[in-house]
């Protein structure tokens, strides 16, 4: 498998990790923790992947921060700016705030612990 179809396929992981734990902190009574509850919240933000993928495509090297960066930007903007749409309202700051931080963490996380462990082998 060719870097950049890993690349997509792992940050595709994370947002799929991402979703997971959103519907787990919002798991109540009447909005449970099903599958379908987690491909409800996955998509937008997978659309977001899907536009920073391609984005980078003409980048050196898409594991890289910077393709990161433009991967976490696009992916936060796409899927709250759906979540929006869907709900005709502005996500509140607290929301905003806690998807940019997780998902920051999941997308850049990987790629600094790929780093390393290649820097590592090089060694």
């Amino acid at each position: 498998m060719n870097s950049r179809v890993s690349t997509f396929v792992i940050d595709t992981v994370a947002i799929i990790i991402f979703a997971v734990l959103a519907r787990l902190a919002h798991n109540k009574p009447d909005d449970p923790f099903t599958f379908l509850n987690i491909v409800d919240t996955f998509w937008p933000f997978f659309i977001g992947v899907i536009l920073g993928t391609l984005l980078i495509a003409k980048q050196v090297n898409p594991r890289s921060m910077k393709s990161g960066s433009i991967v976490w930007i696009a992916t936060v903007v796409v899927g709250l700016g759906i979540w929006g749409i869907r709900h005709a309202a502005f996500p509140h700051w607290s929301f905003i705030l806690v998807a940019s931080i997780t998902s920051a963490l999941l997308l850049f996380g990987w790629r600094g612990a790929a780093g390393a462990a290649t820097r590592k082998s090089a060694e």
